[in-house]
């Protein structure tokens, strides 16, 4: 085999892990969209709050500690103590959580029956106080999520594959994290199928999706559904920002993953599991691999802006995406 075709399966397979990551985060739209019809704005801030949650729990820091040190004159930082990274995890999911309830019961239980713009404008609201109590309560300081995860190229793979191209070929460059990130991203979204495929509260969920009044006419609680929704794009958010933030560090700039979701949710559609994991990995492949062919003609830096030419297209010629469901509406 030649030493260019086996770049191009590099590339290929690269494409498809980083594919792999923006379906994780378009999940969480998916989710909250499917069930309630709301456009979710603030999935990529609950990446970064549940990210800046976990460093702060894990080094053990006072929450809101800057804001207590300037209306006390203190100087508290730090509890004095770690928190293990298995233990904080968990506690970050309890804080997510109680998020998901907390913008049920607050927020959109009050906005039943509103016009999508609301619920959207809701979300976008939603998405700057997130940041900003982010913000106060953890700092805006670049951390570092040292969960142990591995770093750097494999070498195994690096050694396998070696000389399949002749002496000009060094092997595969696959870096481990993302690898790490692909599995726990496969296990994840097979987790979130099972459930709502064969547990009571995961039919309860299609059924609202389904039909809000149908669903209401045989006990399906609504007000649990969406708290169990968001609370399960939390734990998406959760381990979105766990694997960005391993990857760039836990900045506030990562609470821009949601616009790489963006053209994902185009080609899947907005209302399909399916759609975007097959919409993530066709973007992930396709810019990586329009950045290998044709970026070196223009310039380079194509990955910034191929996924949302693609969409755009999309859009023109199939609106609802490749999975998406079709609105015919009465006029």
């Amino acid at each position: 085999m030649s030493a260019d075709f086996l770049y191009g399966i590099e590339v290929i397979i690269n494409g498809l892990m980083a594919g792999v990551l923006y379906a994780l985060v378009a999940l969480g739209f998916v989710l909250i969209f499917k069930a309630s019809g709301i456009f979710n704005y603030a999935q990529g801030v609950m990446a970064l709050f549940a990210a800046l949650t976990l460093v702060g729990i894990m080094e053990g820091e006072v929450p809101f500690s800057h804001l207590i040190n300037a209306v006390f004159g203190t100087e508290i930082h730090h509890f004095g103590w770690e928190v293990p990274a298995l233990l904080a995890i968990l506690l970050t999911l309890v804080v997510m959580i109680f998020f998901a309830w907390a913008v049920q019961h607050f927020v959109f239980r009050h906005l039943v029956g509103q016009e999508p713009i609301i619920l959207f404008m809701a979300t976008i609201g939603l998405a700057y106080f997130l940041e900003g109590v982010g913000d106060l309560m953890w700092g805006s300081d670049i951390k570092t999520l040292a969960l142990g995860l591995p770093q750097g190229g494999s070498l195994w793979v690096e050694d396998i594959t070696s000389g399949l191209g002749g002496d000009d070929f060094y092997g595969f460059f696959i870096d481990k994290l993302d690898m790490v990130a692909t599995v726990v991203a496969i296990v994840l979204v097979t987790g979130l199928i099972l459930f709502a495929q064969y547990t009571k509260q995961g039919r309860a969920m299609r059924a609202v999706a389904d039909d809000h009044q149908a669903a209401l006419s045989v006990g399906i609680s609504l007000n649990f559904i969406w708290v169990l929704v968001w609370s399960l794009a939390g734990l998406v958010a959760l381990v979105a920002g766990v694997m960005w933030g391993a990857k760039s560090g836990v900045q506030f700039s990562l609470s821009l993953i949601a616009l790489k979701a963006l053209p994902v949710l185009m080609l899947g559609g907005f209302t399909s599991i399916p759609g975007a994991i097959v919409g993530g990995l066709i973007i992930g492949v396709g810019e990586k691999l329009f950045e290998y062919m044709i970026g070196p003609m223009v310039g380079g830096a194509t990955e910034n802006w191929f996924a949302y030419v693609l969409a755009l297209i999309f859009l023109v010629f199939r609106p609802q995406g490749l999975f998406g469901e079709k609105i015919i509406e009465r006029v």
